[in-house]
């Protein structure tokens, strides 16, 4: 049976709304001869951070498989897939943050890095365990939920006083 875990819903709003907060203003604020333009690439700018935010997690019974957007590969983001019979262990390395990532390593020594940002992330874990038997307890989302929550919520914040500043 194959599922499909997209990227946690927390972490795609925080991303398009700082997006938002940090360029609503431009189209306002430029002269006029760069109006059309800067309304232009703040689309364009929206569509990307749309679509870079739209990767998924798929497995199945023999693999896992990681899917980017076409501007995902473009920006350097690469598909990958490995069966569950190649992974030999999970290894986690600390980030500069104080928290973990975690790949998977398969018998030829590369690694895949796990995704900690999905939708249901729970029921992945453990679709990740019962499938390599591998103890999935230290794994956890890269940063808590309350960050991404939070990042959302400041960003909204900026765009309405935006908005109120640019209306009074």
């Amino acid at each position: 049976m194959i599922e499909r875990f997209k990227t946690l819903f927390f972490v795609k709003s925080s991303l398009i709304s700082l997006y938002l907060a940090l360029t609503i203003p431009i189209p306002f604020i430029s002269i006029d001869k760069l109006k059309i333009p800067s309304i232009f690439t703040f689309f364009l700018g929206l569509y990307l951070i749309i679509n870079i935010t739209n990767d998924y997690v798929e497995t199945c019974n023999n693999k896992i498989s990681y899917k980017t957007s076409f501007i995902s590969k473009i920006l350097g983001r690469k598909n990958w897939e490995i069966s569950w019979k190649e992974i030999k262990l999970i290894k986690s390395l600390p980030t500069s943050q104080g928290s973990k990532v975690f790949y998977f390593n398969n018998n030829k020594g590369e690694n895949f890095l796990l995704p900690q940002r999905l939708e249901n992330f729970e029921k992945f874990l453990l679709i990740v365990s019962k499938n390599t038997d591998i103890d999935i307890n230290d794994i956890s989302y890269i940063s808590p939920l309350w960050t991404y929550k939070l990042l959302t919520l400041l960003s909204v914040l900026m765009i309405a006083g935006e908005f109120f500043a640019f209306l009074y």
